[in-house]
């Protein structure tokens, strides 16, 4: 007992040193998670005013957070005396492994917060991504998930749509219907045009307020084709197309205009030849 109060005495110093650097380590590390959470409070509000996606915030602010303790946790070892840098680079190795481990899903994962950030789409929009074309029903962090015209669920990764282009029809309030209308060379061009510009015009949904282009666009193999351009909202895109292909055939069938088919004209010369 004695040779332990001894011991105790002579290296006094040395202890009480010991005791201070291990209660300034551990304020370090309380203070850093006070800070941490400080900041990833303060990250919180910044998101939700961004109005970003809950699960994307969520785990931002979680990623943050258990950054900012893990510096706290080193800077507090490391004032105990303890080397950090083999702690930082197994750390650091960890980090690297995992993250090609998972490059395909940290890919799509970042590729959604952009898409849930920037919001080049949403939930109800007809968009084209990745080949597909469909309407939007969900945004996920790794995924998006199409409903296609014919009623089929498609599942696109994320990074997939963020490496293409994204084509969204449903941005604007209006869109352009193009069709191009072919008719016989033997017709009467100033007759057509003039059917044509008639027929679009009467249509109803067909806005009045743009004009609409009517016009020989380029004299093919077998027709010369017409162009025609209306403009309508862009929720009557397809009814309008439907209906505007159905009553130019109607029309033109009645005024005797000619849409031709595709053709080819074999000309056979035949040769005499006087046997002796």
């Amino acid at each position: 007992m004695e040779n332990i109060i001894s011991w105790f005495t002579d290296n006094q110093e040395l202890l009480y040193g010991y005791a201070i650097n291990l209660v300034i380590a551990l304020l370090i590390f309380i203070v850093g998670r006070i800070v941490a959470r400080l900041v990833t409070a303060a990250l919180k509000k910044v998101l939700v005013h961004k109005q970003v996606d809950d699960t994307v915030s969520s785990f931002i602010c979680s990623l943050a957070y258990g950054l900012l303790v893990l510096v706290a946790f080193i800077a507090a070892i490391s004032h105990l005396g303890f080397n950090t840098t083999s702690l930082v680079a197994i750390v650091g190795a960890a980090g690297l492994a995992i993250g090609l481990a998972l490059q395909g899903s940290l890919s799509n994962f970042a590729s959604g917060i952009l898409l849930i950030t920037f919001k080049p789409f949403k939930a109800g929009d007809f968009v084209q991504i990745a080949g597909t074309a469909g309407i939007v029903e969900e945004v996920h962090v790794f995924s998006t998930k199409l409903k296609t015209p014919d009623n089929k669920a498609v599942i696109v990764p994320n990074g997939a749509i963020t490496s293409g282009t994204i084509t969204n029809f449903s941005t604007k309030d209006t869109r352009r219907i193009d069709l191009v209308i072919g008719v016989s060379y033997n017709a009467d061009l100033a007759k057509t045009k003039a059917l044509l510009t008639r027929v679009v015009s009467a249509h109803e949904l067909v806005l009045k307020d743009k004009d609409i282009t009517v016009g020989v666009n380029e004299l093919a193999d077998s027709a010369v084709n017409f162009v025609v351009r209306p403009w309508v909202k862009t929720s009557d895109y397809w009814p309008v197309y439907f209906d505007l292909m159905q009553s130019i055939k109607v029309e033109l069938d009645n005024e005797g205009i000619e849409i031709p088919f595709p053709q080819l004209s074999v000309h056979v010369n035949q040769e005499n030849t006087n046997e002796s």
